[in-house]
């Protein structure tokens, strides 16, 4: 299976830093609650001297936005929304461990971070942009068609995982007990991306590392090398 970005997206985009990291073996019986407060208090810190929507990782995901058509305070990369979130309520909902640790470090690097059950996944996926055809099913079960020319990540059959980039993901393939085999997405479009991406994917590495009996794969892709091959067909 393989994971890229379309050369039309690095050719829009070409400050984009992704990551991706895949694990096999993952359980939902975990705890990670002595390990989230710590990248809570990190946004929270961050949080105390500026809003979620001045954070340079956000503001380029706002640029990015508006570039493709859609006003940044309706449509919110999924960090910004996590991140209002928590200011609001000093905390995130428990949905999954492994969700519930990708929601915190997301908050706390301020970068969206997307999860993905590898097994309802079609041989490859692929971040580009939607001709139209593509299904989305919705957390509530209904069927949505991603408009032409919307950057969504879609698969071999497809089926698109996630609308409007970074906005929302698909009820699909969202993790749950039964979830084994995950890939993480990050994505980045700031300043300094290149370092906190690498330092995200370390940080990632050693809290699965530390959580579960797994040996993660990852890579920072570059439009150079963009594509991450991380399992089988």
């Amino acid at each position: 299976m393989r994971f890229q970005h379309s050369p039309a997206i690095w050719n829009d985009f070409p400050a984009l830093v992704p990551a991706a990291l895949y694990a096999e073996g993952i359980t939902p019986e975990v705890s990670v609650a002595d390990r989230v407060p710590a990248y809570a208090a990190r946004a929270a810190a961050r949080l105390a001297t500026a809003s979620e929507s001045d954070l340079p990782e956000i503001q380029a995901w706002r640029r990015a936005f508006s570039r493709m058509g859609l006003k940044p305070t309706q449509y919110r990369c999924a960090s910004e929304s996590l991140l209002r979130r928590f200011r609001k309520e000093g905390a995130l909902p428990s949905l999954h461990p492994l969700v519930d640790l990708c929601n915190a470090i997301s908050i706390a690097y301020a970068v969206p971070i997307a999860v993905f059950d590898v097994s309802r996944i079609a041989r490859h996926l692929e971040v580009r942009h939607a001709t139209g055809d593509e299904t989305y099913l919705t957390f509530s079960g209904e069927t949505e068609h991603p408009a032409p020319g919307e950057v969504i990540f879609a698969d071999a059959e497809g089926r698109a995982h996630a609308r409007r980039w970074t906005n929302r993901q698909s009820g699909l393939s969202a993790v749950r007990d039964s979830t084994s085999n995950v890939l993480i997405v990050a994505e980045a479009l700031h300043a300094t991306a290149p370092a906190d991406m690498d330092s995200l994917v370390t940080t990632l590495t050693t809290e699965l590392n530390a959580l579960w009996p797994v040996t993660p794969k990852s890579a920072v892709l570059t439009a150079a090398e963009p594509a991450f091959d991380f399992a089988g067909d």
